[in-house]
């Protein structure tokens, strides 16, 4: 596995429940336990359940806030309009949740000694077996720090700017959405509660949100904030790591409400990150051989409808049931993943871009979509400012 995020992590926590020999290469050099916030739908607990991490799941809910109300506001602070959430008693509730307590259960769970911190994939080659010798392809990778790998499987759950993936589909494209974006995580217990979800609407779009997240272990109250500014992307690599280091502009964040600056104003910057917001056009393929791709490696989405963070952990538990079902023939579990799996990441990554071009991004502001060219090195990478994700 390379990638320690939640999908690449759920996937080694299952691959490791059914007995594999699992090695988790990250790039990070401890295990990630970082994050703000985020709006994880019922679904996404679902895929958890149907995978048999319930209990995961139950720890999951405990430690986080259903979402109760979404609330539309335009950016004098006046109510639009006020909805409450679809929540099924029979089901799973979503929940606003900060990303460190998903990530610190599921490190919970997984066995670390199979952990390889400080390591970024740099080559793949694939063993093909003599012809009529009966052996399956080997795949061998090297990594940065001088460490190789040889297995049957390498999957690559290393988010939007995969490595793995412009082997798999080396075609993959990038393309911009039109905004920075910057996120938060303050300590507040005033501005939203009870699970409210709020939205500042601008025009037909998201100018920014805020929602609750309840409070931690220690009693403290969190809330977590989104503010997006729509702009051209920068040329440069230089120009694009000045921009992803600064605050959101004063300007921009003056035309919201006073209440909401305030809020801004009070988040350290220790727990701010800003990025430029980015999804990729549709795979023709998820696998390739032994090699396969999950979560935003496969199908990195905008969040215009919270699906992104779902569809990995959906990612993660076909994939587990499909090695399982074919105990022996690693090569015929990756193609039935892929033959499931594409037509589902398909559809929601087209109805996550249609609905995030409809709703206020001026496409005059975006660049065409960014070629095989394009990659983390180049400087695009949304760049963290402290410890935030």
């Amino acid at each position: 596995m390379v990638g320690a995020g939640t999908s690449g992590l759920t996937l080694a926590v299952l691959l490791q429940r059914q007995g594999h020999d699992v090695t988790l290469f990250e790039r990070a050099a401890q295990p990630r336990t970082q994050g703000c916030g985020i709006l994880l739908m019922s679904r996404g607990l679902v895929a958890l359940d149907q995978a048999g991490l319930g209990r995961i799941v139950d720890e999951l809910v405990a430690a986080a806030q259903p979402v109760r109300r979404f609330c539309f506001r335009n950016l004098r602070g006046d109510p639009i309009s006020s909805e409450p959430a679809n929540q099924n008693s029979s089901r799973r509730p979503s929940l606003l949740i900060r990303r460190s307590v998903i990530l610190s259960r599921l490190w919970s769970a997984f066995d670390a000694t199979a952990f390889c911190g400080g390591a970024t994939l740099e080559t793949v080659d694939v063993q093909q077996p003599r012809a009529g010798s009966g052996d399956r392809p080997r795949v061998e990778a090297t990594f940065n720090d001088g460490r190789h790998w040889c297995g049957d499987l390498l999957i690559g759950a290393d988010g939007i700017h995969s490595a793995l993936a412009a082997v798999v589909a080396p075609e993959r494209r990038h393309h911009y959405l039109g905004d920075r974006v910057w996120r938060g995580l303050v300590q507040d217990d005033q501005f939203c509660c009870q699970g409210d979800f709020i939205v500042y609407a601008r025009g037909r779009g998201i100018y920014a949100n805020i929602f609750d997240l309840g409070h931690d272990e220690q009693g403290k109250d969190w809330t977590h904030w989104g503010f997006f500014c729509e702009e051209p992307y920068p040329a440069t690599a230089a120009l694009r790591r000045q921009r992803l280091a600064e605050p959101p502009p004063p300007a921009e964040v003056g035309k919201l409400p006073t209440d909401v600056q305030a809020l801004f104003a009070a988040t350290p910057a220790t727990s701010l990150v800003c990025n430029y917001s980015f999804d990729i056009d549709c795979l023709p393929r998820l696998t390739l051989g032994p090699l396969a791709l999950i979560g935003d490696a496969a199908h990195a989405m905008s969040s215009s409808q919270a699906r992104g963070m779902c569809t990995g952990l959906e990612d993660a538990g076909v994939l587990a049931a499909s090695i399982a079902a074919r105990p022996g023939d690693p090569l015929a579990a990756l193609a039935a993943y892929d033959r499931e799996r594409r037509p589902v990441v398909h559809d929601s990554q087209r109805r996550s871009r249609q609905i995030s071009e409809r709703t206020g991004r001026r496409r005059s502001v975006a660049q065409p979509a960014v070629g095989p060219a394009w990659t983390p090195d180049s400087g695009g990478r949304g760049q963290r400012t402290g410890d935030g994700r």
